[in-house]
This record gives structure tokens, C-alpha cells and sequence, in this order.
């Protein structure tokens, strides 16, 4: 009997450590991709997200990352919820956390396994290999694309006929020459139910974010305060936005994760706003030990509490806001004075109300095969 090929051997072993996806890229870029990247620093949608422009030609060249790589193991874990994704956003006092940060850190889980699919490599074809998750600066998306696991969705993330935009990548680098599988067709067509759907209109354009507009980006990566012009439009997010991946008829066909550890934890699905402001230092550690929401601090994160305190309108929040009025950072007092003077006014503030101008939406039936974009 022949022996598997060492793309069959290969796959067979990621599915088998769980991995739900599975593809192979050469170790290169398509052009398109590295213009893109250029066109968004250039155009200054990174922010103060230096580290993007810093290391800028490693993302664009995955061969200056290690001259070694030939081919990129492209690897997807589904972390598709069980719950409505959206549903919290309903609910007035409590807060909005998006779906990949209500669990464990992802980070962990992915590299652990990332590992043993690199050992298995290494010992079964001699062939060198690194692991990369998103921390290191690989453009992932694209190459998951060119590995054909998906397409860039309209909304800039990756989307998979059978999990919808709810991959976690990761990818093996490896010395070894594997042939590259065929990248997937565009199948959004002229759907454009993620750009109707994000509530600052990140999307100048399909296919392009910026992100000095994006929920996501303000709530986590953004230092300072949130600019007055997005606050009402936060609503009750406090940590990230998924109303552009949730809203993808795509995802209709993504079944519940099958893995334990990224299913939602219950006190993260719909938290109590006032319960969150209260937290101190060595609290909100303790409470999101092992949780993605960690890193950006207590103050970032009491920042956010306090904008959704603030579109909550219930004036019962007030006693949650009060005691932060003098808060040592002044990043959380600044937002502290604002939800008071938001919730005093009845939830309106001249500096703050914004209409949004919604864009036309189409019918699910029209995301249909298109032309294949990176």
C-alpha cells in the first residue's frame, strides 16, 4: 500500500488534534495582498497600531519572516457560538462582549496544537518548521485564502463555506515543498449585510476597513479616550464588535464549535455593567484570568464599562458611575463624567449624538460565486 502524501499525511494529523480547517500555501504573497497592506498604512487606518507599520515587510514577505519556509500549513478552529451573538445587545445594563473573547484564550489553545502538528512534521519528513499565531506578523487572512479555506469577506475577515466567520487561524511554516491547494472563488456577490451592519460605518469601501472608525479597534487596541463621535454608537459593547461577522448568511451553515473550551462562560455571554465598574485591579485580574479581555487592563476596560453605563439610560446606573468620578486614571474619570452627564440628560449629549447613515441592504439570495479577491 502507497504511502500518503505528506499533504494527506498532514491534514489527517491537524484533523485529528481537532483543527476544523486545513490548507497549503506556498510561502509567498499574492501582490494584492502586500498592496493592500501598503494602501492601509499609508492611508493611516492602523492607528496607533504601530506595530503594523513596524514590521510591515515581514507581514508583506513571509520568506523575510524565514528565508527557510517554501510552505505555509494554514490551520482554522471554529469558535461558532451556540448563543445569538447579537442578543446582549438588547439588553440595557448589561454589556456586550464579542464572541471570541467569552471563553478561553484562544492564543493558547491554537498554539498547543500548532505544536504538536509542527512536531509531527518535523519527526515524520525530517523538514524544518515555526508556529505562528496572530502575535507574530503574518497576514493570516490572505494566506488562509490562498490555502483556500475561505475568502475575504466584504468585511476584511475570512469566511468559510462550512463555519461561516468564525475561524481562529494559525499557521505551521515549513521548509517542507508541499503543493499549494487551490484558493477559494469569492462567493460574497452583492451582498453587503457586514457594511449595513457596523454601527460607525468602518467600511469606506467593500473589502476595506479602517480602522480609527472600528468598534473593535476602540474598545481594545485604542489607548486613550474614545473620540466623542462614536460613544452612543458603542451602545453596549465593551470589549470588541461582531455585528459585521454575525450578520453574514454564511454563517447558517456553521455548526456549534465542538471544542469545550471556546464554548461561552455564563457570567461573559450578558455581564452586569454595574458589577463590571466596580472592579478594581487585583478583581477584574482575578475575574478574567485566562481571558483574552486581560490584556487591555482594568482601566481600558472600566473606560468601555463606563461608555455603555452611559448609553444605558437607566438612572439606577448612577451610583455604579459615581465613585469613579475621581478615579486615579484619568482616562476612566473622563469617561466616568461623561456617562454621569449622559444618564442625567436622559441619554442624550450634543457632543456625542450621531446619526448613522445606513447602507442599503440586499438580499441573502445574493451572495453568489463572484470574482476571487485576496
Amino acid at each position: 500500500m502507497a504511502a500518503a502524501s505528506p499533504a494527506a499525511a498532514i491534514r489527517a494529523k491537524a484533523l485529528a488534534l481537532g483543527f476544523d480547517a486545513v490548507g497549503f500555501a506556498a510561502a509567498d504573497l499574492a501582490p494584492i495582498a502586500r498592496a493592500r497592506l501598503r494602501e492601509f498604512l499609508a492611508a493611516g487606518q492602523h492607528s496607533a497600531m504601530g506595530w503594523l507599520a513596524e514590521r510591515a515587510e515581514a507581514r508583506s514577505h513571509p520568506q523575510s519572516l524565514w528565508p527557510q519556509a517554501r510552505s505555509v500549513v494554514c490551520l482554522g478552529l471554529s469558535y461558532a457560538p451556540a448563543e445569538p451573538p447579537l442578543a446582549t445587545l438588547a439588553l440595557p445594563g448589561r454589556g456586550n462582549i464579542s464572541v471570541y473573547a467569552r471563553h478561553r484564550d484562544y492564543h493558547d489553545l491554537l498554539k498547543g496544537r500548532l505544536k504538536h502538528l509542527a512536531q509531527f512534521i518535523a519527526s515524520r519528513f525530517g523538514a524544518g518548521v515555526k508556529v505562528f499565531v496572530d502575535t507574530a506578523p503574518v497576514l493570516e487572512k490572505p494566506l488562509a485564502a490562498q490555502a483556500g479555506l475561505g475568502w475575504p469577506g466584504k468585511h476584511t475577515n475570512l469566511v468559510s463555506r462550512r463555519h461561516g466567520s468564525w475561524l481562529f487561524l494559525g499557521e505551521v511554516y515549513t521548509t517542507l515543498e508541499i503543493p499549494p491547494d487551490p484558493p477559494h472563488a469569492d462567493r460574497c456577490g452583492r451582498c453587503t449585510r457586514c457594511l449595513a451592519a457596523c454601527p460607525t460605518n468602518a467600511f469606506p469601501a467593500p473589502y476595506r476597513l479602517d480602522a480609527t472608525r472600528c468598534i473593535s479597534y476602540l474598545t481594545i487596541e485604542h489607548p486613550g479616550p474614545i473620540p466623542h463621535e462614536f460613544r452612543a454608537a458603542i451602545g453596549n459593547r465593551i470589549y470588541g464588535c461582531d455585528d459585521c461577522l454575525a450578520v453574514c448568511p454564511w454563517n447558517r451553515f456553521a455548526a456549534t464549535t465542538r471544542e469545550a473550551r471556546l464554548r461561552a462562560r455564563p457570567d461573559l455571554i450578558a455581564a452586569d455593567l454595574a458589577e463590571l465598574a466596580a472592579l478594581g485591579e487585583a478583581a477584574f485580574r482575578a475575574r478574567f484570568a485566562g481571558s483574552p479581555i486581560k490584556r487591555i487592563g482594568r482601566n481600558r476596560f472600566v473606560r468601555n464599562v463606563l461608555i455603555a453605563i452611559g448609553n444605558a439610560w437607566d438612572l439606577s446606573l448612577l451610583p455604579a458611575v459615581s465613585h469613579l468620578l475621581g478615579d486615579p486614571d484619568p482616562v476612566v474619570a473622563e469617561a466616568a463624567a461623561w456617562a454621569e452627564r449622559r444618564l442625567r440628560a436622559g441619554g442624550t449629549d450634543d457632543h456625542t449624538h450621531r446619526e448613522r447613515q445606513p447602507r442599503p441592504l440586499v438580499d441573502a439570495g445574493d451572495c453568489a460565486q463572484s470574482t476571487y479577491r485576496l
